[in-house]
């Protein structure tokens, strides 16, 4: 859940704000995120199956997360506008 801390939220919002206009979602947002996972295991010492669990985890939740607060809404407004799938 992306809920953390709001003094946790700033660093992060800097690093998103900066790279938000360089990564297009056409293959720079999945490099991006395959880099910073190979930082990540790096800077941890390696690759580790429970490390890439959890970063693969991470991944999965804020893909939920996305879908849950953004897409579904907005799928619900399109329903209302053009009916029901049947």
């Amino acid at each position: 859940m992306p809920y953390i801390p709001q003094e946790d939220r700033e660093d992060i919002d800097i690093i998103v704000d900066v790279n938000a206009y360089h990564l297009k979602c056409n293959g720079h947002l999945n490099y991006f995120i395959c880099k910073l996972f190979l930082k990540l295991m790096r800077i941890n010492g390696g690759i580790r199956y429970n490390k890439a669990k959890e970063f693969i985890g991470e991944l999965e939740c804020a893909k939920l997360e996305i879908y849950r607060k953004f897409i579904s809404p907005y799928e619900d407004k399109k329903e209302a506008e053009n009916g029901k799938l049947e």
